[in-house]
């Protein structure tokens, strides 16, 4: 396990070391009015164990198991240009105006506090004018390669793995919990479709969750650290990430739950306002900053014993900020998703998972005929009783008639025609 361990973390140095930021050649996002070198989701969820759809769990799955999961979203207008026109106001145009996008995750545990994670996402559909209302070219295409994400994260602090839903562990799963994550985003996506970054995008967070009962909390702060990227009038630089969120247990042993939650992306890089007056001459002045917000609700189901596995279904969509309407906020959001992630729930403590524990809120041992469960006690037998003699067994056989000897004084009696002596 030491020895994967290390060999994933060399991987990710190699990666942070391969995609780090170089001297740049012309290429495709050079142009401001035609490169499109903005993501339009910034919907980033991670791999693991988690309960919120955008905010990371401080959960990582069991050591040398695998888990994965499908993450499908819908967004209206996440990409809304304001072109130049006569006037102060310009021209709105929605470069993306639908656009349905999954990510394939992907975990390994390299050991019970360390996990390795990939998230492959892709456009499955799309529509809108793209980059045509200022090229003059073609509409964005129907589907699209998005920029894939990997990275580390570390549980520092987590509460005991057990099922709340019992009554022997109603509160041994309340408390704190505290993962560092370390991830990465790599331009591998399709260039001029609003599906990937000019480079690598580095995201260090820190993530908390709580729980009491059947309620709990979690929240998360950390960065997209990124080159600026410009379109137009809209420019997309590094960014602060904070989410936080708060659900409750509808049903025991997770059964059913539902949450609220929210997330803002303070852009650090100023905005720029075109104008154009009569004679088509342009100016551009250096605007305000953004703040790309959302909130969404969810219901989330783990139908199996152990919550390995996950359904949740949410929507949302923008929440007004002070400033101006940002690039990558659409107006409304839908999500689905299933995950397997195995946690390595263990309510009793036998050393069963709850997953193969058929009594798993009572300890019993490994081998048996129904795992986990306690041996029943053996059955004393009851005495038997004695049945009477006579009726078991013949009564005992009478004693045979003593035989005469030749020393015994009893005279033999003489025969019938034997002689009469002494008369």
């Amino acid at each position: 396990m030491r020895s994967l361990g290390l060999v994933a973390a060399a991987s990710f140095s190699a990666s942070l070391a391969l995609f780090a930021p170089k001297a740049a050649l012309a290429g495709p996002c050079d142009n401001p009015q035609s490169g499109a070198c903005i993501n339009s989701d910034t919907l980033w969820p991670h791999v693991g164990p988690s309960r919120f759809v955008a905010i990371g769990g401080t959960e990582t799955i069991e050591a040398g198991k695998v888990g994965f999961g499908l993450v499908a979203d819908y967004q209206s207008r996440p990409i809304r240009l304001r072109t130049p026109s006569p006037g102060p106001l310009g021209t709105d145009q929605n470069a993306v105006n639908d656009q349905v996008n999954a990510t394939f995750a992907f975990e390994y545990g390299i050991t019970k506090k360390l996990e390795l994670g990939l998230m492959v996402p892709v456009t499955l559909g799309q529509g809108g004018s793209g980059t045509s209302a200022i090229t003059g070219g073609d509409d964005i295409r129907d589907t699209a390669v998005r920029d894939m994400r990997f990275g580390l994260a570390y549980s520092v602090l987590a509460p005991k793995k057990v099922d709340p839903g019992y009554a022997g562990s109603a509160h041994a799963a309340d408390g704190l919990g505290l993962a560092l994550r370390m991830e990465m985003s790599a331009p591998t996506g399709d260039k001029g479709q609003f599906a990937g970054e000019e480079g690598a995008v580095y995201i260090p967070s820190v993530a908390a969750d709580y729980r009491l009962g059947r309620f709990y909390a979690a929240g998360e702060a950390g960065a997209r650290v990124r080159q600026t990227a410009t379109f137009l009038e809209s420019r997309v630089g590094s960014q602060l990430a904070f989410g936080l969120g708060a659900g409750v247990d509808i049903l025991a042993h997770e059964r059913l739950s539902v949450s609220a939650e929210a997330r803002i992306l303070p852009t650090l890089t100023k905005q720029q306002v075109t104008s154009q007056d009569a004679v088509g001459n342009t100016t551009t002045t250096p605007s305000g900053y953004i703040a790309p917000a959302e909130w969404l609700l969810a219901v989330r189901s783990a139908p199996f014993r152990g919550s390995d596995i996950a359904g949740q279904l949410a929507g949302g969509g923008s929440i007004p900020t002070a400033s101006e309407s940002a690039i990558t906020v659409p107006r409304f959001r839908f999500v689905l998703s299933i995950v397997f992630a195995p946690r390595g729930i263990d309510s009793d403590g036998d050393g069963v998972l709850d997953r193969d524990d058929l009594c798993p809120s009572v300890a019993g041992p490994r081998v048996s005929q129904k795992p986990g469960c306690p041996e029943p006690p053996p059955q004393a037998t009851p005495p038997q009783a004695t049945p009477p003699q006579d009726l078991l067994s013949p009564p005992p056989p009478l004693p045979a008639p003593a035989s005469p000897s030749l020393s015994s004084p009893m005279a033999v009696p003489p025969a019938a025609n034997a002689p009469m002596l002494g008369r």
